[in-house]
């Protein structure tokens, strides 16, 4: 006969594994796929995790991932259970961050937690998400930031405006971009007439027009680290940046790295950031300024091809996995190429 305390000890291995097996599925990342109309998502191996059963699906973000079911967004956790029930219309940030969604039923904007209870209402034309304790709204035609308890930290002042990154936003006035910190100092003046959010310690902008202008890079205290010299350039990712000489029609694009130093040479057609040590060119000759039907290879910081068989599209790698098309055929590759999802048959 079996004891009590033998009984007990089962339950707790038991009760050990099946937490632990969840911890686990927490822990492992989840890509979502497309498989005749509907989304499913698979692990980093190929293993499909949760079948093809929603009407669309977005990656993961602290835990929980969009979903659509009967033409309306919620929330799943990575076990499939829908922990905040589809009730949203389509909403641009509508996914975790700060431990906030920004959601949208009918005109109305709203901030939820993660049990779905409605943190913060407030009265704007368009809401967005929160990022680094931040979020921007646009009232009438302007543009504020609120903190998390729904204060309106920043006032309506702004032509344009994007989230804060490394404790700095990006803001428009009188028709010059500068950048202001969290209490709605202006710490760069506004001067230049494009930028983007600061990056590695570093932020590109652009003084003069689209067509004639150039791009540099300044520091925090708006210092201009590298002259304006390029006619197009992105944000450092992986220590380097993606630029284009030339003009959109016949440029090319290299990458150079924080001192303005090129590092590979502009000879491609198409080109994106480096994300997980891998970028994604195109050698496809231009037609008009356009890459028509453009094949997308992967190459390493050194502008070695890692990856040679081209892509349909353009794709990131995202944490050892990238979604790719090969004659029409979505797949997902790892940094190696080997194609991880659909299985091999």
């Amino acid at each position: 006969m079996k004891s009590p305390y033998n009984k007990i000890r089962f339950v707790s291995i038991v009760l050990v594994a099946l937490f632990g097996q969840a911890a686990v599925m927490a822990q492992e990342t989840l890509y979502p796929f497309s498989e005749k109309g509907k989304y499913g998502y698979v692990n980093k191996t190929g293993k499909v995790v949760l079948s093809p059963q929603f009407e669309y699906a977005d990656k993961f973000f602290e835990g929980l991932a969009v979903v659509k079911q009967g033409g309306k967004r919620g929330f799943i956790d990575a076990t499939g259970k829908m922990v905040i029930p589809a009730q949203y219309d389509q909403k641009t940030d509508g996914y975790f961050s700060d431990g906030l969604a920004c959601v949208k039923q009918g005109s109305k904007y709203s901030y939820i937690d993660k049990s779905g209870k409605v943190v913060l209402t407030p009265k704007c034309e368009h809401a967005y998400k929160f990022s680094e304790g931040m979020a921007r709204l646009q009232i009438g035609l302007k543009f504020a930031y609120i903190d998390k308890s729904g204060a309106v930290v920043v006032k309506p002042e702004y032509d344009g405006g994007w989230d804060f990154k490394e404790g700095l936003a990006r803001v428009k006035k009188n028709g010059k971009w500068g950048f202001i910190d969290k209490t709605g100092k202006v710490i760069v003046d506004f001067k230049y007439d494009e930028t983007f959010e600061f990056s590695e310690g570093l932020a590109n902008v652009r003084i003069g027009d689209e067509k004639n202008g150039k791009w540099g890079y300044i520091d925090k205290s708006g210092k201009m680290i590298i002259e304006s010299q390029f006619d197009r350039a992105y944000i450092f990712s992986d220590g380097l940046a993606c630029i284009r000489v030339g003009d959109y029609k016949t440029g090319k694009f290299g990458y150079i790295d924080k001192a303005g130093k090129i590092i590979i040479n502009p000879i491609y057609s198409g080109a994106s950031s480096y994300f997980d040590g891998l970028a994604c060119i195109s050698t496809t000759p231009l037609t008009g300024g356009f890459l028509k039907d453009a094949k997308w290879q992967y190459i390493d910081k050194t502008g070695k091809i890692i990856i040679s068989r081209g892509s349909d599209f353009v794709s990131d790698f995202n944490k050892g996995l990238s979604y790719v098309s090969y004659a029409g055929v979505l797949s997902y590759i790892d940094k190696t190429g080997k194609i991880v999802w659909p299985s091999a048959k």
